[in-house]
């Protein structure tokens, strides 16, 4: 059986696992051309001197809207019945005589920032988090202040209750008898965990990677410590397929990928990757379980490799994979990610830039960039983690690393409800391509760089 091993586990990297404000426009603008998040259903309407109150009724109902909201005597914000066309509203209305402009209900937020949690990180002070986790900022990373604030005005904060299965080596989640849960969890958000290498039913991270990736995805929010994680308010199943050392079998790996599946997970993320060599005909289990969980409704999300090679390796090559390869600081491939064939997009894994010459963004012999920083496990020489836990900010980088940013995003999507209720892989798959920041670059960079901001942006009609 072939052995899989975690991204981060290989000679390059493994001396570092030791160590709601109206804003009004003009009728100039296209209806379509709404300049950040907006009120899907509402449009602001300002009428000209001498229309009377009875006029602007008369106007918001001929255009096919309800008045709401009165701004000032000469301003009100009218709405459009849920499915119909916002644009083609607006489009009537400024085409209505007595109409001085029709703009979409834009959402401002203080400072240009959305909500900001108050954890506070290295630095140890308020909203300190900022300083350290230049991955989820605006200018260097997934732009999470924003993407927070979209999900939280869709009233599921931090992608709460949607399922986010982590196949790895385990997460610190819970107490049981040697093994202490991460301070920086909140173990009310762990549910149907295994662990398929002990067989029980509990699925502690004996190696700390598992912990560090679930970190990412779902570390506690606003508490007032620590960091924070991009989907806080999912729900973690945690499975465990990785040894103390970071290696796991295929079967393994497959069992949990279905195991995922039938437990209803919405996202499936897999921070590990085979030798290069390895082939699907070589993984049949593992294919086939991917796309058996692709069929059953679960988005698998795959690191796409640590060898800097021109194509990704598997899980991640597998068709219905989503591939992740990893950016610095700087918004460049870093030095170790693998791109090229299979590759879907990239998100922050932290290290060095690569030599990409066609990116003004890449300065491979500049200062290196920073890497991942979240509460993690200590470990002993052999990899494995200390017993008893000892907890630290672990500052980590990889294809493992930039995995779960994609992950939780996906989590958020599906709470924002910006693609229904419940949408499939493949709906999934496609916004998150579409939303993320373009770039010609393709071969290095995928459809570019995930943006959770633009992926839990309302979608205007």
């Amino acid at each position: 059986m072939n052995l899989a091993r975690c991204p981060i586990m290989n000679t390059r990297t493994l001396p570092t696992l030791l160590a709601s404000i109206l804003i009004t426009g003009f009728a100039a603008v296209p209806a379509a051309q709404a300049a950040g998040p907006s009120v899907p259903t509402e449009i602001v309407v300002g009428y000209s001197n001498g229309t009377g109150v009875e006029a602007q009724a008369a106007i918001a109902a001929n255009a096919g809207t309800d008045p709401g909201q009165r701004v000032s005597t000469r301003s009100q914000v009218v709405s459009v019945a849920p499915g119909e066309s916002r644009d083609a509203a607006i489009r009537r209305l400024r085409n209505t005589p007595g109409v001085r402009y029709a703009v979409p209900n834009l959402i401002a937020h203080a400072s240009g920032l959305g909500w900001m949690p108050n954890d506070r990180g290295r630095v140890n002070r308020l909203a300190g988090w900022q300083v350290t986790q230049w991955n989820f900022m605006r200018l260097r990373g997934v732009n999470a202040p924003d993407a927070w604030a979209n999900v939280r005005a869709a009233g599921r904060p931090g992608g709460k209750g949607v399922k986010v299965a982590i196949i790895d080596s385990g997460i610190a989640y819970m107490n049981w008898g040697r093994f202490r849960r991460s301070p920086d969890l909140t173990g009310s958000n762990f549910i149907y965990g295994y662990d398929f290498v002990a067989r029980n039913r509990y699925p502690l991270d004996r190696n700390g990677h598992g912990t560090h990736v679930a970190g990412t995805i779902a570390e506690s929010t606003n508490n007032g410590k620590y960091m924070t994680g991009l989907a806080y308010g999912a729900t973690i199943i945690p499975l465990r397929v990785l040894d103390a050392q970071g290696s796991g079998d295929s079967a393994d790996i497959a069992e949990a990928i279905r195991f995922a599946a039938n437990r209803g997970a919405a996202v499936i993320n897999l921070s590990i990757e085979f030798d290069p060599g390895t082939t699907a005909e070589q993984i049949p289990e593992v294919i086939s379980a991917i796309d058996y969980a692709t069929a059953h409704g679960s988005l698998v999300v795959s690191a796409a490799g640590n060898d800097a090679s021109n194509s990704v390796t598997y899980p991640a090559k597998a068709a219905s994979a989503l591939a992740v390869g990893a950016t610095t600081e700087h918004r460049c491939l870093t030095d170790y990610s693998n791109y090229g064939t299979g590759l879907d997009l990239v998100a922050p894994g932290g290290g060095s830039d690569a030599n990409i010459p066609a990116d003004a963004n890449c300065k491979p012999n500049g200062t290196a960039g920073r890497d991942i920083v979240q509460l993690g496990l200590n470990r002993g020489s052999a990899g494995a983690a200390s017993v008893p836990y000892r907890f630290f900010l672990d500052a980590e980088d990889g294809t493992s690393m930039a995995a779960p940013h994609v992950s939780a995003t996906a989590a958020l999507v599906v709470a924002s409800g910006v693609l229904g209720a419940h949408p499939t892989p493949a709906a999934l798959r496609a916004h998150l391509l579409s939303t993320a920041d373009p770039t010609t670059l393709h071969d290095f960079y995928g459809a570019g760089l995930v943006d959770a901001a633009r992926a839990t942006q309302p979608i205007v009609k």
